[in-house]
């Protein structure tokens, strides 16, 4: 008997970030239940994993999709927003209709004769992925060239504005060009922590303040999530002994310095 394909249907970057079924299911989780711990356990996962998807979806999007109600990250409720309903709207559509069309291509495909091979072959097609935590959709606000070297300037939310050095050939080979969208990677590895106050002087180009909303400790390093406005948090990975050095703890303002050279630029 032959098995009938479903689609699932993922939003992607052209850097391989993605919003796919899973992440759509707890959307889906949170708008029913107005809660991340509820909707996580119904779709399965931990309550971390949830956060770490939500927080993905707040960055990928232009505008945050789930906004945390009173409470903090440990209570209280989630909304999904307007952007998210419309997401999860467009996500469910394009499934169906996807689904139709793959319907009746298996079938025009299983009926040549001519055909060899199944349908799957036809239409799979390999993923990519990232190991960057950091992914921000933005648009390009300026492109300054130089002879070898171009900085980018990449709006990725209210008025948080990234600084990119690629090479001129990446700026010929990937348009980029004022006004076209692009995203932003960072690896959790790249940001410097300190002091929200600490007057540092460094060739850093970019400069983040935020406030802790987790500190995840480990046995040689801690994972912390800044909240940087707008709906966007960025991760950043410490030693421990930094950790205490800084007193980072939820509700602690700090600064994330982030070399313009350490941001990966890619387009969709």
């Amino acid at each position: 008997m032959r098995q009938a394909l479903t689609p699932l249907l993922d939003f992607r970057g052209a850097d391989g970030h993605r919003a796919g079924e899973d992440r759509f299911n707890l959307l889906a989780a949170i708008d029913d239940t107005g809660s991340i711990a509820a909707a996580a356990k119904v779709v399965g996962l931990s309550y971390r994993a949830a956060w770490d998807a939500v927080n993905s979806l707040n960055n990928l999007f232009p505008r945050p999709i789930v906004v945390a109600a009173a409470g903090g990250r440990h209570g209280g409720g989630a909304c999904v927003t307007t952007e998210g309903l419309r997401a999860l709207t467009v996500h469910r559509l394009l499934t169906a209709s996807i689904g139709e069309i793959i319907a009746n291509l298996e079938t025009t495909i299983s009926g040549d004769p001519a055909v060899s091979f199944p349908a799957q072959s036809l239409l799979w097609s390999p993923i990519m992925k990232t190991s960057a935590r950091n992914t921000y959709h933005g648009i390009v606000t300026s492109v300054e060239h130089g002879a070898v070297n171009a900085e980018v300037a990449l709006k990725v939310a209210g008025d948080v504005v990234l600084t990119v050095i690629v090479t001129e050939r990446s700026i010929d080979n990937l348009g980029i060009a004022p006004g076209v969208e692009a995203y932003a990677l960072i690896k959790a590895s790249t940001p410097i922590l300190v002091s929200e106050d600490e007057p540092v002087r460094t060739s850093a180009r970019n400069r983040l303040s935020g406030t802790v909303i987790s500190v995840e400790k480990g046995a040689v390093n801690s994972e912390v999530v800044l909240d940087i406005g707008n709906g966007k948090t960025l991760c950043a990975i410490v030693t421990d002994d930094s950790a205490v050095d800084l007193e980072i703890r939820p509700g602690k303002r700090l600064g994330a310095l982030i070399k313009a050279s350490q941001i990966i630029l890619a387009m969709g």
